[in-house]
């Protein structure tokens, strides 16, 4: 497992449907180590901190394998390196086998994965298709966020390493299909409400389909 490619970028106002949107989802590679912080990496911007960012965001990985399948979903467009706004491109680290609270070492830096990318759509504008913001959360090629649990350095090429796997069993493809797939399994609902490094958003959410279920 390894880093791809290291991606930054910063704010830039578009016109979206008539209207001025500012976004920092354009990312490019950058060559060198990159600092990473608690909240961000030197050199990237993150433009609506309300749903971007954030210590529990602070890091988007996104797989590099799923590139094939956007190339050939969308071959009109511009594919390279972090062109789906993360700030690290992977290898061998994909949705299905990662799990909430997974720790990972890259570089000197330290890392936790605390939950899947939802979009926004501000992809649509990435790639000027509105349609893919649905379209990127049905293939559940989501990527998934990282927290910065020590800070220090990265760059291209660096191997991930899984320094200890989480106690959950959550991977974070299980919880993007109890979203997509408005799952009813009680079981796993009721796991993700007690992940501990899941952010309390999702918790609440997945607490009130419980209760639902239950009343």
């Amino acid at each position: 497992m390894k880093v791809i490619s290291v991606n930054v970028g910063l704010s830039r106002e578009v016109i979206w449907h008539g209207r001025t949107v500012k976004t920092s989802i354009w990312k490019k590679p950058v060559a060198g180590r990159i600092r990473v912080s608690t909240l961000n990496l030197d050199g990237d911007a993150q433009a609506d901190l309300s749903v971007h960012g954030g210590i529990d965001k602070a890091v988007y990985v996104y797989p590099s394998e799923h590139y094939a399948f956007w190339r050939n979903e969308l071959p009109e467009v511009d594919h390279g390196w972090g062109a789906f706004g993360e700030n690290f491109t992977s290898e061998g680290l994909r949705e299905e086998e990662v799990e909430i609270g997974d720790r990972l070492r890259i570089g000197s830096a330290e890392f936790i994965v605390t939950q899947p990318r939802m979009p926004c759509f501000k992809l649509g504008i990435r790639f000027a298709r509105p349609d893919l913001v649905k379209r990127f959360l049905q293939s559940k090629r989501t990527g998934f966020y990282l927290a910065v649990q020590r800070e220090g350095e990265v760059a291209a090429g660096d191997p991930i390493q899984r320094t200890k796997r989480a106690e959950s069993g959550l991977t974070i493809l299980d919880i993007t299909n109890l979203y997509v797939l408005d799952s009813q399994s009680q079981d796993l609902l009721k796991r993700a409400t007690e992940a501990p490094s899941l952010p309390e958003s999702w918790k609440d959410y997945f607490r009130k389909r419980l209760w639902n279920a239950d009343g």
